[in-house]
């Protein structure tokens, strides 16, 4: 029996043997990082490397990619108040919105209140248009109660934490003529950009009675 031989010339048989090389290495190099990157999750589980994150509530970031929500992040140092996340704006075009959140007098009621924080409006005020009788500020128990979150940290997406929708959402209507709206992913240490129509469409998701009023 003749022996076959392989009648290409030296060229083709070292092209062919090139691409084999580089189809080797191109698994070899995909399965070098399935390989990290199980490493690298395995040490984090036993708290010995630290992946970085972005800061905030999983459930919020769970949320907006679910619902094809997009969104500009930033981190910055704590920002309790209005007044401090002012001093870290970086979305031209942005509106930073206030958000309040309050019990009725006899504490079987609870409202989030969110303001276009370019303006000002007192907790009396706020009774006279709210038209829920006397109003205070909610404590730290009820905030995570009711919205999952401490004080500083209140946000539109608190209401992700509200499963049985028991929080009344008030909504300054000046915002409906703004393009972008600014709020923490409950934790003021960053803060999310999100256009008019996703925070629309959060709301409804959300399924909060709402209610858009003339607050100035």
């Amino acid at each position: 029996m003749s022996e076959k031989r392989d009648t290409r010339n030296f060229d083709e048989r070292r092209d062919d043997r090139t691409c084999q090389t580089a189809d080797n290495q191109d698994v070899g190099y995909v399965e070098t990082i399935r390989d990290n990157i199980i490493l690298l999750l395995a040490l984090e589980k036993r708290n010995l490397v630290k992946i970085e994150k972005m800061v905030g509530q999983q459930v919020v970031y769970d949320f907006l990619s679910e619902n094809g929500i997009q969104f500009d992040y930033y981190e910055h140092p704590e920002a309790p108040t209005i007044e401090i996340a002012a001093q870290y704006y970086r979305g031209e075009g942005t509106t930073l919105c206030k958000n309040l959140f309050f019990r009725n007098h006899k504490g079987n009621k609870h409202y989030l209140v969110i303001l276009n924080s370019h303006y000002q409006l007192d907790i009396h005020d706020l009774e006279k248009r709210l038209h829920q009788g006397k109003l205070s500020f909610a404590s730290e128990q009820r905030m995570e109660k009711y919205l999952g979150v401490r004080p500083g940290s209140v946000s539109l997406f608190g209401l992700l934490n509200d499963k049985a929708h028991e929080v009344i959402l008030f909504m300054d209507k000046t915002l409906l003529e703004c393009q972008k709206v600014s709020f923490h992913p409950n934790d003021n240490r960053a803060s999310l950009v999100i256009s008019m129509e996703d925070m629309l469409k959060t709301i409804e998701i959300c399924g909060n009675q709402v209610e858009f009023l003339e607050l100035y």
